[in-house]
């Protein structure tokens, strides 16, 4: 875990310095699109080189390098270096860093890292979930209306995932539940363990986005699915749907109808 969180306070600083030029960027003609880009490779090369010279022989699945396989296929780290790229992109400070390590297809670490606070949430399977040494529990509350439920809205066009995710959508603001959007799954995730968030749910994830974020969850005594089938790994689907103990049947129930 040293490592992890090395690599991913590392890259947090040189990502905080580009984030402020990206906020003197906002007004420029040319945007700060190529400059953001650029940020989070930066970000992925120093994440890359420091679990690179920690476990030489890993493999890497990384969100803009993809699979690079190491001498030890059993052991992936899964890497985003920028999660909530249009945030970052348009100066809102709402992103993180994740990383998690996947051992023969099980997450067995995972950290989630928001620079802009310093908010670091670690999480070891069997050892628990912790907010740098505060141990993370899911929320307690079970009443809908006192719920707050974050998703993410598709990335595919209105006409293919559109019509699903407005049922989904419609069907758990009818709970009652205070709906929240704001970009970054792995935070949603790291807030769903912390109890900020009583559930969230998303389609069409890839794997860094939700392996360290789903191990969080479960260590911080919160369940976790794919969307539509128990037997489905919600890691390989990216439909996910996490939750306290207390909504997390009438959530499944209701996204799955």
């Amino acid at each position: 875990m040293n490592v992890m969180i090395r690599a991913a306070e590392k890259a947090g600083r040189s990502l905080v310095r580009d984030f402020g030029e990206v906020e003197n960027l906002q007004v420029s003609v040319k945007g700060p699109g190529d400059f953001v880009s650029a940020a989070d490779k930066r970000s992925e090369k120093i994440i890359f080189e420091e679990l690179k010279k920690a476990k030489p022989g890993y493999s890497f699945l990384m969100e803009e390098s993809g699979r690079i396989e190491g001498e030890d296929k059993d052991h992936v780290w899964v890497v985003d270096p920028l999660d909530g790229t249009t945030n970052f992109l348009h100066g809102l400070p709402h992103w993180c860093i994740s990383i998690a390590l996947v051992d023969k297809g099980e997450v067995t670490l995972g950290l989630i890292y928001d620079p802009i606070k310093d908010d670091l949430f670690t999480a070891e399977r069997g050892k628990g979930a912790f907010h740098r040494r505060r141990r993370l529990r899911v929320s307690g509350r079970r009443n809908f209306p006192m719920t707050a439920i974050a998703t993410g809205a598709p990335m595919r066009t209105i006409q293919e995932a559109g019509p699903q995710f407005i049922k989904e959508y419609n069907a758990i603001q009818e709970l009652g539940a205070g709906m929240r959007r704001f970009g970054a799954a792995a935070l949603d995730l790291a807030y769903v363990a912390s109890g900020k968030y009583d559930g969230f749910w998303e389609r069409n994830l890839k794997p860094w986005d939700v392996a360290a974020g789903i191990l969080l969850v479960k260590e911080a005594g919160g369940f976790v699915c794919d969307l539509d089938k128990d037997s489905n790994d919600a890691l390989k689907t990216g439909n996910i749907l996490a939750a306290n103990e207390y909504i997390y049947n009438d959530m499944k129930k209701v996204l799955r109808k």
